[in-house]
């Protein structure tokens, strides 16, 4: 059986999608690189610098919901592209100002911007694919999300050795490249009888809150303390393989390869073959795997352990989110679809925020021992929690 056969009956406007956030993607630079550029070329100190990343976190939270909102009302579509081309205008400023506290605040303005793409681009995926098709959909989307950023950090890598602005500039240009390729490519969508068949199946919700839906609220929930784990990558690990085991930054960066090549190269087979399998399942596998894999870096000392652990949570990263946003979609009403996955943004925002900045702090108070132990019950919390996720009624339909 080849793993890539679904990916070949996607329709046309998948792929668009994919190529769109493809090209984005392979321009971010700006905000990998946004601490050294504050520290080094703006020339303030690194908790000052960890404050604009803190407020951009905190502008994507707030903004999740929101944009989402406005998606339903105006169309996914029309969102995204107003995301790129905004952000792109925005970029072009932002390189340009030295004043720190203005710095904050076109920091809140970027992300309120920028990440209005996520829950767009979300609900214009649940839209365009047929319900059977959405796992693998979410799996592509991720795809050339990781494609793309292990290209633009590289890059930028190197721009910074010519000019720090050059990042800017880069990034402004693939946010404009990715927004006129969305306008002028042709659109087309799902059949009336395929969107009729789902949006009858939710009449009974379309009138609901967000903050009224219990099941959707529980389900939030339990996905935030796997989410806070999976973002030590960006926190505790580094510091760990780097300050605790005395491992270099090269090998660190090697290290880090193994998560975005497995993820290239294996999530979409990988969720393709899980397709069968129910959601509640699928999570609690995906949630199991990160805890069992963070927490086993407490006793990985070595090369070879250390490869283990980030191969167990790399399998658990590649279940967990795709299948995570299948399921978000799958119970959000068809009129409420951006709102709900603006919600369902909204989690993982925070814990792009909060889960580096939480690891740092038990990492420098408490030791590594302690943080990955942490990430071990936080793990096995969100395993837990999701047993008790109702399945959709209508999910074998």
């Amino acid at each position: 059986m080849n793993p890539w056969k679904s990916v070949k009956g996607l329709p046309r406007d998948m792929w668009v999608l994919f190529y769109t956030t493809l090209i984005n993607r392979s321009g971010t630079m700006v905000i990998p690189f946004l601490v050294l550029y504050l520290t080094q070329k703006i020339g303030v100190t690194a908790s000052e610098a960890g404050v604009a990343l803190l407020v951009y976190g905190i502008g994507a939270f707030i903004s999740a919901p929101l944009t989402g909102r406005l998606a339903d009302k105006i169309g996914a579509l029309k969102v995204m592209k107003i995301s790129l081309v905004g952000t792109s205008l925005v970029m072009l400023v932002y390189g340009f100002i030295t004043n720190y506290y203005l710095i904050l605040v076109f920091s809140f303005i970027l992300s309120v911007i920028n990440e209005a793409f996520r829950p767009a681009n979300l609900s214009l995926i649940s839209e365009i694919v047929t319900p059977a098709q959405r796992r693998i959909s979410f799996a592509l989307n991720r795809l050339g999300i990781n494609i793309g950023m292990s290209i633009g950090p590289v890059v930028g890598g190197f721009l910074i050795l010519i000019d720090y602005h050059f990042l800017f500039y880069v990034n402004a240009f693939a946010s404009l490249a990715a927004g006129i390729y969305l306008i002028l490519t042709p659109w087309t969508s799902l059949s009336e009888s395929e969107s009729t068949i789902e949006e009858v199946s939710s009449q009974t919700k379309l009138n609901a809150s967000v903050l009224g839906d219990r099941k959707y609220l529980f389900f939030l929930f339990a996905v935030i303390p796997a989410n806070l784990v999976f973002f030590q990558h960006l926190g505790g690990v580094p510091l760990y393989i780097v300050d605790e085991l005395g491992y270099s930054t090269a090998a660190f960066g090697l290290l880090s390869a193994i998560n975005t090549v497995l993820i290239i190269i294996a999530e979409v087979p990988l969720n393709n073959m899980m397709s069968n399998m129910s959601y509640s399942r699928s999570m609690f596998i995906g949630a199991l795997l990160a805890a069992i894999g963070f927490g086993a870096m407490a006793v990985a000392r070595d090369i070879t352990p250390l490869i283990i652990t980030i191969i167990i949570w790399t399998f658990g990263e590649m279940i967990f989110f795709p299948v995570t946003a299948t399921y978000a979609s799958e119970i959000a009403p068809a009129k409420k679809r951006g709102e709900y996955m603006g919600y369902f943004q909204m989690t993982f925002s925070f814990a792009f925020s909060a889960g580096p900045w939480l690891g740092t702090v038990v990492y420098e108070n408490y030791g590594p021992v302690i943080l990955w132990s942490g990430a071990l019950v936080m793990g096995l919390i969100t395993a837990v929690l999701i047993l008790f996720v109702k399945e959709k009624q209508n999910e074998s339909a």
